[in-house]
């Protein structure tokens, strides 16, 4: 009764801009970790992901969509709801929740995380709104989503993980993956950002800017990946897997791309939806094989 009255709080239109099933995109960096890992701590993993998936990453969904009080397509919604106050008051009681979650896991945990809910905040915030800045937006999602996440989760879901073995060259490849879909994600929205005074780096960029852009880093990542698992520590990854799984990524950017650079429309919500979906469900796929693998 307690959680159906907590449910009836939260406005539909609240529960749509929440976006949880887009939350889902960032779960390969969740596996990522998982898969470097040799000793997994189940119960703090459990915890983690709920906590993250379900109630951080929705409570920022939710708040840049109350922010940014969108009217045309935004990650995960082609047609989003305008937001109330509901929305604001949902997306507090969500970080709170999923900190509170952290918390069981460690407090240290749970101020690491705060960390990130705040540069979630100050990326939205119009006080401060990092959004507005090209540079400084994309540094700080690329590496609060990407490898500062990754590092966290490293320590914290296993009992075992000496510094010694930490990997290095690895540590930098989610930022990079994060960083080259993150202008992707921005592409279809540049009138939409110009508008609101949002100079985003893909509007920086350009159309053909965005593509090389992410296509260089996607690049770099690549060359990290085998570093670390073709000379550092061969036997923490499977390199050749890795091009495996992305294989049809490959292949999907490039069409998009010269699809956008013959005709700048096919630069649209679904295309980047599709992007989005295939490169987060293919990566996942790769990761659980390797987690898979480790735990046979």
């Amino acid at each position: 009764m307690y959680l159906c009255n907590v449910i009836n709080i939260i406005e539909k239109n609240s529960l749509q801009l929440l976006r949880i099933p887009f939350s889902f995109f960032l779960l390969p960096v969740f596996l990522f970790a998982l898969a470097v890992l040799n000793n997994i701590n189940l119960f703090n993993t459990v915890i983690a992901f709920i906590a993250l998936h379900v109630f951080i990453y929705p409570a920022s969904n939710g708040y840049n969509s109350y922010m940014d009080n969108d009217t045309e397509s935004i990650g995960g919604l082609e047609k989003p709801p305008p937001p109330t106050k509901n929305l604001f008051y949902v997306s507090f009681a969500f970080d709170l929740i999923g900190l509170l979650l952290c918390c069981i896991i460690g407090l240290n945990f749970a101020l690491l995380i705060m960390l990130y809910v705040l540069a979630s905040r100050a990326y939205s915030f119009k006080g401060i709104r990092l959004k507005k800045y090209p540079f400084a937006s994309w540094i700080t999602v690329s590496f609060f989503q990407g490898s500062y996440l990754f590092a966290v989760l490293l320590l914290f879901l296993t009992d075992d993980l000496k510094m010694e073995t930490f990997p290095t060259f690895l540590f930098f490849v989610p930022s990079l993956l994060i960083g080259a879909t993150y202008p992707l994600s921005q592409i279809y929205q540049h009138q939409q950002d110009k508008a609101a005074g949002d100079i985003t780096l893909s509007l920086l960029l350009g159309y053909k800017g965005t593509f090389i852009f992410s296509a260089i880093l996607f690049v770099i990542a690549t060359i990290l990946f085998f570093i670390q698992t073709q000379i550092i520590t061969p036997k923490m990854l499977h390199f050749y897997w890795f091009q495996l799984f992305l294989f049809p990524v490959i292949i999907y950017f490039l069409w998009w791309a010269f699809s956008v650079f013959n005709n700048y429309e096919n630069a649209n919500f679904k295309n980047t939806m599709r992007m989005n979906t295939l490169s987060s469900i293919l990566l996942s796929c790769y990761f659980i094989s390797e987690i898979i693998v480790k735990q046979l």
